[in-house]
């Protein structure tokens, strides 16, 4: 398949493909447990959550609570000093100015609160690179909510979507959406995980800053 680059749309994950927020989520975890009396979690064990929507996670780890609770007090750390104790990962923002140069669309698809997304992305001066930003809201409940599909079908009905991250999620989404995958080694997942489905197109590289114009065009 012949594309042209704008006729391809490439849609980023955030934590751990394009920025590192790690301090900011940890200690959020450590604020909502704290809050709320219960014992601290092995930072090696919340790491692996990051991605996961918060409600399963608390679910999960703390089964015995409304996992709603706990996610509002993660929220409320998050939100108003979390938020900022982040970096971006090494030459994403001259990859992400390179690609929107060349005249690709460019967006973002999290499991973060979209209005978190939106406040993160400003705060680091990238939200004007991006055509839109995706997350958690009252009508997309993940991102891998059929709902999201039919959004972006209807957006762009004749462009090609690739996804690019670093968790199984993403991989998943580009299965939803049925189109190629770009998985990167900036996160807590090993190349393997990424490659378990061998019937989408999609190659496993080391970090966003890898991307070229020849890797892209090799998924069509």
């Amino acid at each position: 398949m012949s594309l042209k680059n704008e006729d391809i749309i490439l849609s980023f994950d955030l934590d751990f493909t394009l920025l590192i927020n790690k301090e900011g989520i940890l200690k959020s975890f450590k604020y909502a447990l704290k809050k709320h009396d219960l014992p601290e979690i092995e930072e090696k064990i919340l790491v692996k959550t990051i991605g996961v929507p918060l409600n399963q996670t608390f679910s999960e780890l703390v089964p015995d609570i409304e996992p709603s609770i706990l996610t509002s007090a993660f929220r409320e750390y998050y939100g108003s000093e979390g938020i900022y104790q982040v970096k971006l990962i090494p030459g994403v923002r001259e990859k992400l100015n390179e690609l929107k140069n060349e005249s690709y669309t460019l967006g973002v698809i999290t499991s973060k609160k979209q209005e978190m997304a939106i406040k993160l992305l400003k705060y680091l001066k990238l939200d004007d690179l991006f055509d839109y930003i995706f997350g958690e809201n009252n009508d997309i409940k993940s991102k891998l909510d059929p709902k999201l599909k039919e959004l972006l079908f209807d957006m762009y009905p004749l462009h090609q979507f690739v996804i690019i991250g670093d968790h199984p999620k993403d991989m998943k989404l580009s299965e939803m959406l049925n189109c190629p995958f770009i998985g990167v080694l900036t996160g807590t997942t090993e190349a393997e995980q990424l490659r378990r489905n061998e019937k989408r197109k999609h190659i496993i590289l080391n970090s966003v800053a890898e991307i070229t114009l020849e890797k892209i065009h090799s998924l069509f």
